[in-house]
Parts: structure tokens; sequence; C-alpha cells
């Protein structure tokens, strides 16, 4: 099992290089790439098998134990991020092979998209199983260069603008952490997770606070925390798609994956419990009062994204492990629909020429398979019953009424106000861009589009393009993992809860990475004396 853990990583970095390798001959790229993932994906699923069934996988690189050498930990958090990572990042590569085949590759250039793409997928898999703050900080290396690669493909102006701005950002995030990262060593010791885990409750109080509101601004950036969110809406819908599918879905869930990880972790007594509960309501209310002005459905969808990160705030907020477990499925849920939405967008640029909702009409009738799958997907995310929207929220909030604090019952009015407005939201732009008849675009005047603003990137190019069935095939795969949460949302939730479990009690992680304990280490050369910073 332990031979899989780095493996994962590896294997899509071995394939980055066999796909640059073979750029002039599409076809063994793409096909590298496809079993590339494919193999990621098995192996995940296996990894979450067996963690399930006997306790964690920790590998000790090199064969240098923690905290001298580098660790890579699987537990039951890590392996359900990684297998439904790596089901997304299959199935958006098929939407943009499918693209591909109709378009000549002109969107996703082949040569460039299927490397970088890897390369993406090898960042995302390293920072879920790093066991060590440094190691993960290069997973999120790896997924800033990649990124502003894809972002940029094309090479258009908008593209190459909000480029700029979104590494910009990334840098001064990495920055952040890179500068947490160096605090924390200083203070500790090491770089550890496990050990960090141990030596955190014995600083100094002020010395936790400034650690952790570090961490928390590094990754809240990363995941689109309000106020650190307004880069994202102009940053994604500029993508391709399948670019813009994969960061909607996965990007920002990495950060989340951060915060939950080091709050559980590192402050388990959830000290940050009310500055996380302001930040995830006015995440919530920021983000969703921004989607309801857009007239652009891939704008109306990068709000929604950043709304919808507050209800994951919420449950890391709150705590419990019941809170904690309502987390998880939540996080599952929202990579799989919001990635089933970008896609169907994708489809509905094509069809329509635009995805501006002042200029699209009538496409009930000509794509009526487009068409069911956006309001599918609009149905789950606004928490319609019994859809998984609807599931992982109710379940944050029992989470929040079994604690009964009162802000938290002004959150959880703050949630239920959310899903409606993404309801509407979403019902207003299906009801345009699909039951409208097309001929009524023109002089079409009803309150509910009077206010809506424009993308400020779009040119007013209407371009319609063809659909090949395999990007319908990708959408449809997508919307059906999304039905599953539903109909298997009961052995879902207990995983997630027995997830929850682990994570909840950090001596269950420090355990697994120091099975002899850690009392070797706290009498050797490396460590800290809590006083005068590391030995």
């Amino acid at each position: 099992m332990t031979a899989m853990v780095p493996l994962i990583v590896c294997l899509p970095l071995l394939g980055a290089a066999a796909a640059l390798m073979l750029g002039r001959r599409r076809r063994l790229q793409v096909l590298v790439s496809v079993l590339s993932l494919a193999a990621a994906t098995v192996m995940s699923a296996v990894l979450l098998v067996l963690v399930d069934r006997t306790g964690p996988a920790v590998v000790q690189v090199g064969g240098w134990e923690a905290p001298w050498g580098i660790v890579l930990v699987v537990d039951r958090l890590s392996a359900i991020m990684l297998l439904i990572s790596a089901l997304m990042l299959l199935g958006v590569l098929l939407f943009a092979v499918g693209q591909g085949v109709v378009d000549g590759d002109t969107e996703t250039p082949v040569s460039i998209f299927h490397p970088t793409y890897l390369v993406l997928a090898a960042g995302l898999f390293n920072a879920f199983v790093a066991g060590d703050l440094f190691s993960m900080y290069v997973g999120f290396e790896m997924l800033l260069s990649a990124s502003y690669v894809l972002l940029t493909l094309g090479g258009t102006g908008a593209r190459i603008r909000v480029g700029i701005t979104y590494i910009v950002v990334s840098l001064v995030s990495s920055l952040l952490f890179l500068s947490a990262i160096a605090l924390i060593y200083g203070a500790t010791g090491t770089v550890t997770l496990a050990l960090i885990a141990e030596r955190m409750p014995d600083l100094p109080a002020d010395i936790q606070l400034i650690l952790g509101l570090l961490l928390l601004i590094a990754f809240g950036v990363k995941a689109a925390v309000f106020p650190m969110s307004f880069w994202l809406p102009d940053s994604y819908p500029t993508a391709p798609a399948p670019v813009t599918a994969v960061f909607a879905g996965l990007l920002t869930k990495v950060g989340i994956y951060a915060i939950l990880r080091t709050q559980t972790l590192f402050f388990p007594d959830n000290q940050f419990s009310m500055p996380l509960m302001i930040v995830a309501g006015l995440t919530l209310l920021v983000g969703i009062l921004g989607a309801l002005a857009q007239a652009d459905i891939k704008r109306l969808l990068s709000f929604t994204l950043v709304s919808h990160i507050g209800y994951m705030l919420f449950g890391i907020a709150i705590g419990t492990p019941l809170a904690i477990a309502a987390t998880i499925f939540y996080v599952v849920h929202h990579i799989v629909v919001q990635t089933t939405l970008f896609l169907a967008a994708g489809l509905i640029d094509r069809v329509g020429g635009t995805t501006s909702l002042s200029r699209l009409g009538g496409l009930l009738g000509s794509s009526p398979l487009v068409a069911i799958l956006f309001f599918l997907g609009a149905l789950n995310l606004g928490g319609i019953p019994p859809f998984s929207g609807f599931l992982g929220k109710i379940a944050l909030f029992q989470a929040g009424t079994i604690v009964g604090d009162p802000i938290i019952y002004v959150l959880i009015g703050v949630g239920a106000l959310t899903s409606l407005l993404t309801l509407y939201a979403l019902a207003r732009a299906w009801n345009m861009a699909f039951w409208r008849p097309k001929q009524q675009i023109k002089d079409y005047t009803a309150s509910m589009s009077a206010s809506l603003v424009e993308d400020p990137q779009d040119e007013g190019i209407v371009l319609k393009k063809t659909i090949s069935p395999l990007m319908i095939g990708a959408t449809t795969s997508m919307l059906v993992l999304a039905l599953g949460l539903t109909v298997f949302a009961g052995p879902i939730f207990e995983l997630t809860t027995r997830a929850a479990g682990n994570i909840s009690s950090p001596s269950t992680y420090i355990d697994a990475v120091f099975p002899s304990g850690t009392g070797a280490i706290e009498n050797s050369n490396v460590g800290t004396n809590f006083e005068g910073g590391a030995k």
C-alpha cells in the first residue's frame, strides 16, 4: 500500500515528461495523459479502501524518518480528496480531448496543455499527501506554475491581463505561506505536521495567534475567502472551458483542505472559531450578491463558487466532529457540482456562441440535453431536496444547532438565504438562456435582467461551435457522479464521519507518523526549547 503514496505524485510527473517529449504526436500525448490520470484514479480508490480499513499510510521518503526526512501521509481525508480530485481531473481531461477534436486544439494546444495539466495534477496530489508544511508549499507552487500556463492558453489580451493579476495574488499568498513556515519552524523547530501538532500547544498564546492568522490568511487567498476573493471572478471566466472547470472545482478546495488540516491539527481547541464564523458569513453574502448582478453565466458561477466557500468555512468554524464530517461531504459535493456546471457552461458557450444572458435564448429547443445538464446541476447547487447540496447544507445546519451559539443561528439563516438566492440566480440564468424564445432576445425587457452587469472582458461576439460526443459524455458523467452523491449519501457520509473522527483527534495523526512516540525526538538535538526557538 505504501508504494502507491509517492507513486500517485510521481506518475503524473512522469506522464508530463512523456507528454512533453511526444509534443508532435497528438494521439500518443492524449493516450499518455488519459492513462496517467486513469491509473491515479485507480490508485486513489485502492488507497481509500485500504486506509479506511487499516489506518493511515505513512511513507518516509528515502528511508529518512520524520522529522529529519520528508514524510508523506494518506489518511481518510487525504484519500477522499485524492479520489475526488483524480475523478474530476480525468473527466475534465476527456472534455478537453473532445474539444480538441472539433477545434483542432486552438483553445487548448495539445503540446502545451497535456504536460501542464499533468503537472497541475501532481501538484494537487502532492498537497494532499504532504506530511510537512514545506512539501505542501512545494505542491502549491507546482499548482501556481501550471495554473498560470493553463490560464493564459491562447495568449489573448484578456487572458494575459487576468493571468498577471492571478499570479501576483498567488505569489503574495505563497510569500505569506512561506513566512508562516519560517516562523513556525523558528517557534517549534520543525515543519513536520505531526510534530508541530504536538509542540504548538506549548507555545505562548500570542505566538499561536500570530502563526494561526498567518496560515489562515495565506490559505484564505488560495481558497478565495472574502475579502481575499476579488481576483477569482475576473480570472476564471476568461480561460478555456476545461481549464475553468478544473480551476473552479479543485483549486480553491486545496486552500480549504489546508485550512481544515492545519486548524484541526495545530489548533484543536478551535480558538479561531469566531473569526472564521464572521468571514464565513461575509463570504456567503458577498459572493451571492455578486452572483445576482451578473449577466454572464461563467461570472455568475464564479461568484457562486466564492459564496459557497462560506459553507465550508462555517463547518470548520463549528469544529465538532459532526461539523467536520458535513464539511468534508460538502467539499466533495461542491467539487463535483461546480465542475459539472462549468463544463455545462462551456457547452452553452458553444451551442449559443456566448455565455452572456443578454444574447442567449431558445437553447431548450436546439440543445435539450445541455439544458438538462445545466438544470440538474443548478438544482443541486441551489440545495433542492433530495440532492447532495441539500443534504450537505442540512448536515452543516444540524451540526450548528447542536452547538447552539447565537452567532451560529445567524449563520444558519445566512446560509439558508444564500441557498435560496443561489437557486434564484441559476433559475433566472436557465430561464433566459433556455426557456426564453430566441426571437425575444433583441427587445427583451424584464425586471430580472434590468440591472445585470455584463462581463467586462466580453467583446460582444457570438460564435457558435460544434460539440463532440466526448464533451457531452464527459459532462454527463460528471452529472451522474453528482447524482451518485445523492443516491449513496448515507455510505459517503459514514465515510466522512470516520474521516472527521480521525482529524478531530490530532493524536491519531501523530501516532501514525511517530508510532514509537516522539520522546526520542524531544531528547535529540533536533527540537526546540520553546523559549529561545529552534536549537
